[in-house]
């Protein structure tokens, strides 16, 4: 898809994504709690969720905790990133949203905690975007649009300096090459399957 990465420039972004992403499970934590919003027992588990826009960054980071992995482990995930492919794919062509488990959830938990992504992080709880075309709205899950329904006063978690801080990493990783960095509209499952950006 792009050209490698420099190493030394993959380390020195990585280690701020990981930061930020410290920085996003703290305001999660906060948002959650203050709407008392609990992921424990919930049958509308969001590792069923359709999610498919992502960043080079992120990817990359995806896989270094792919490769940290015990190899019969990676190669489980890898498998069954290959049949949510497919699986999703024949879903799309038939008009429908796949509804899939993730390919690294293990019984209900994640199997590259640490390392996983943006949108695990943060969704579910209420959360307001403001950009150029004004201010997005995102109401949450269905368990927390419930508990907003009976408790008003909620407040939404405003991601935009989270987001903001996620776009510099990606420009950082993206360095001097002329124009911006592409859009990555890949599956989690699409981006286990390719490989790692830049292979």
């Amino acid at each position: 898809m792009t050209a490698s990465f420099p190493v030394s420039r993959q380390r020195v972004v990585l280690k701020k994504l990981a930061g930020l992403y410290a920085d996003m499970d703290a305001a999660y934590v906060q948002a959650a709690a203050a709407a008392g919003l609990s992921c424990a027992g919930c049958a509308e588990n969001c590792c069923y969720s359709f999610f498919q826009h992502h960043t080079l960054v992120e990817w990359l980071y995806l896989h270094k905790g792919l490769a940290a992995l015990p190899a019969e482990r990676r190669s489980v995930y890898e498998q069954r990133a290959h049949a949510y492919v497919v699986t999703a794919r024949e879903a799309v062509a038939r008009g429908e949203t796949p509804r899939i488990l993730c390919p690294l959830n293990d019984d209900g938990l994640c199997g590259i905690y640490d390392h996983r992504l943006m949108i695990c992080r943060l969704h579910g709880v209420p959360n307001v975007l403001l950009g150029a075309m004004g201010v997005r709205e995102f109401p949450g899950c269905g368990p927390c649009q419930r508990l907003a329904a009976a408790n008003p006063g909620i407040k939404a978690m405003d991601r935009t300096p989270l987001l903001r801080r996620l776009a510099g990493c990606e420009m950082e990783l993206w360095g001097n090459r002329p124009g911006r960095p592409p859009k990555v509209d890949l599956t989690l499952a699409e981006m286990i399957v390719a490989g790692p950006p830049g292979n």
